[in-house]
């Protein structure tokens, strides 16, 4: 049996790949991407797990992580950020990006 991750850190340091997509509810590209990131979830399935970050809830997790502007996409493995980009992502791009990176630290 597993056990969910209680923190953001436990999250993005397991062994699964995490996409956080650092959002505003007053932004609206960032309302463009809530589709992009179904749809990317949905042809990627197990392979990632994503995760919208309201910056304006979690202004540490933001400032940690050093995000300037929203969205920001920035891809976890074991802790690690293995890539990161700002503004509207297109989901051909976010599933190339990933298994890209997958195959990468494999």
């Amino acid at each position: 049996m597993s056990t969910q991750p209680k923190t953001f850190q436990e999250l993005i340091d397991g062994d699964t790949p995490v996409l956080v997509d650092f959002f505003a509810t007053w932004c609206g590209p960032c309302k463009m991407m809530q589709p992009i990131l179904e749809d990317t979830a949905r042809q990627l399935g197990e392979k990632v797990k994503i995760v919208k970050v309201d910056v304006d809830r979690n202004q540490l997790a933001a400032s940690k992580f050093q995000v300037r502007g929203v969205p920001t996409l920035i891809l976890f493995y074991k802790g690690k950020i293995l890539w990161r980009q700002s503004g509207v992502v297109p989901a051909h791009q976010l599933i190339q990006v990933v298994e890209s990176n997958l195959l990468a630290s494999a």
